[in-house]
């Protein structure tokens, strides 16, 4: 790992990209249903299909749906939705209602909804490409290229982590979606940045940090949903 990443520090996301699914053609993409598109484009534009899925937590914005099923037909391509375990998610809502996460934070409802789901999915898969990048949060800054999985990997299923958007900023994300005609969500046009559930996602004032508008109501250093650490 420590080779890759020192190869790769100073390349292009598309580079990576390339070298991830050279490596592991069989390596999944989390798509947010956010910004984190450009990774799509980019393995389109390099003729590579790797296998794109969406943790679909059943509380969604109804723009996200609506992108989602536009990338799907842009591009003309396969996206998995993964679901939480119905039961899990019944008992959760029977004990503590609908909106609980406001009360005593959203860890809970993130592992059944999120945590749960991304597990069962990626146990199918070597390698999973997310979207990534430092300046997102402060929980972010000593995130490596390419790693080995510290919250998915287990004895028995060797998993490899790929970051090819690390070292972007926001505004190099939407430098690539404007000059390559990326379609984009809808939600960003109305403030929304960072984008999440319904629930846990508010628009922002454009001088705040783009994490601002996720859990705004816990601290800023806990502000990670279980997916990645």
């Amino acid at each position: 790992m420590i080779e890759l990443n020192t190869q790769h520090k100073n390349l292009e996301p598309h580079q990576i990209l390339q070298t991830t699914l050279e490596m592991f053609p069989k390596a999944t993409l989390a798509f947010s249903g956010s910004e984190d598109v450009v990774l799509i484009d980019m393995a389109h534009k390099l003729k590579l299909k790797p296998a794109v899925f969406v943790l679909d937590t059943g509380r969604l914005h109804p723009k996200t749906y609506q992108y989602i099923e536009r990338i799907r037909e842009h591009y003309q391509i396969d996206i998995t939705m993964t679901f939480p375990d119905a039961n899990a998610v019944e008992d959760l809502v029977k004990r503590k209602g609908l909106f609980s996460f406001y009360q005593d934070g959203h860890s809970e409802c993130c592992k059944i909804r999120k945590v749960h789901p991304l597990q069962r999915i990626l146990e199918q898969y070597p390698a999973w490409i997310t979207g990534m990048r430092q300046d997102q949060s402060t929980t972010r800054t000593e995130i490596e290229i390419f790693a080995t999985d510290p919250v998915f990997a287990t004895e028995n299923h060797e998993l490899y982590k790929i970051n090819p958007l690390l070292n972007w900023t926001s505004k190099d994300i939407w430098d690539y979606i404007t000059a390559n005609n990326v379609p984009y969500n809808q939600l960003h046009q109305e403030g929304y940045i960072s984008i999440g559930c319904a629930p846990c996602t508010r628009a922002i004032a454009p001088n705040q940090h783009e994490r601002t508008g996720r859990w705004w109501w816990e601290n800023p250093d806990k502000k990670e949903c279980g997916l990645h650490r």
